[in-house]
């Protein structure tokens, strides 16, 4: 199952992003950015996941883009 972070800092709109770890994403924040949600057998449970971190998430465009919302 694939590994899943969001990012500490939140984008322009306010949305902090999850990104899957396990995919090649260019957008990755630093690691020092990043709060770790473990494995998730997809998208879905690790924004619920974030969710407990931070209320406004949404998925990366690049690697999690199934739970891109935004």
């Amino acid at each position: 199952m694939p590994r899943f972070c969001v990012n500490k800092n939140a984008q322009a709109g306010g949305e902090h992003e999850v990104h899957n770890l396990d995919r090649h994403c260019n957008r990755l924040p630093l690691p020092h950015n990043q709060v770790s949600l473990g494995v998730h057998a997809n998208c879905h449970g690790a924004v619920l996941a974030a969710k407990s971190h931070y209320s406004n998430v949404d998925g990366c465009h690049y690697c999690a883009n199934e739970c891109h919302t935004k």
